[in-house]
C-alpha cells in the first residue's frame, strides 16, 4: 500500500522538540475536547445515575475495555501499514470477528461481575450488553480512524491512539447510557 505523498513522522531520534510538540498537540487538543463533551454528554444522564448509581462504578471499566482492544488492533495496524502489508477488507473483518469474540468474553465477564456485586439482574444485563457493543465497535473505530490518518498523509503513531481514544470513548458512553436507559426506565 503505496502513499504517494511524503509525511513527517515523528521520530525521538531525528526530530526536534518543537516538531514533536506540533505534531502531536493538535490530537491531544481534539481529546480535550472530546473529553470535555463527553463530560457534558455524562451529565445530561444525572437522573438515572441517581436512581441507579451502580451503573457510574462500571464506566471505567466499559471504556477502559472498548480502548484497550481499539488500542491493540490500531498498534497492530500501524506496524503492517508501516511494512506495506495491509489489505483493509481483510484486516477488518478479522478486527470485527475479534471485536465480537472478545465483547462477548469480557461483556459476559463483566456482567457476571456487577450481578454478583449488585444482585440486579437489569445492571448485569447492561453492563454485559454495553461491553460487548463498545468493544465490538472498538476495533472496527481503530481500523478506520488508523487508516484515514494514514491515507491523508498524517502520520498514524501519533494520531491514531488521540483520535481513536476520544471517538472510542464517547461512542462506549453513548452506547452504554443508551443501553442503560432503556433498560432502566423501560
Amino acid at each position: 500500500m503505496e502513499r504517494p505523498k511524503e509525511e513527517l513522522l515523528a521520530n525521538d531520534e531525528t526530530e526536534g522538540l518543537g516538531t514533536l510538540f506540533r505534531l502531536r498537540l493538535p490530537w491531544l487538543v481534539i481529546g480535550l475536547i472530546g473529553g470535555a463533551l463527553i463530560a457534558y454528554f455524562i451529565s445530561r444522564y444525572e437522573s438515572l445515575l441517581a436512581e441507579r448509581v451502580s451503573l457510574a462504578y462500571f464506566i471505567p471499566v466499559i471504556v477502559y475495555l472498548s480502548d484497550a482492544v481499539g488500542t491493540q488492533t490500531e498498534a497492530i495496524m500501524i506496524r503492517n501499514l508501516a511494512r506495506g502489508r495491509v489489505k483493509l477488507a481483510t484486516y477488518l473483518s478479522k478486527e470485527i470477528a475479534l471485536g465480537l469474540i472478545f465483547g462477548g468474553l469480557f461483556g459476559s465477564a463483566t456482567g457476571i461481575i456487577a450481578l454478583v456485586m449488585f444482585n440486579q439482574a437489569d445492571t448485569a444485563w447492561t453492563v454485559a450488553t454495553a461491553t460487548l457493543a463498545t468493544i465490538a465497535s472498538a476495533t472496527v473505530v481503530a481500523t478506520i480512524s488508523t487508516f484515514l490518518i494514514y491515507q491523508e498523509h498524517q502520520d498514524p503513531a501519533v494520531g491514531a491512539g488521540p483520535l481513536t481514544t476520544i471517538i472510542q470513548d464517547a461512542i462506549a458512553i453513548l452506547i452504554y447510557f443508551g443501553i442503560a436507559s432503556w433498560t432502566i426506565f423501560s
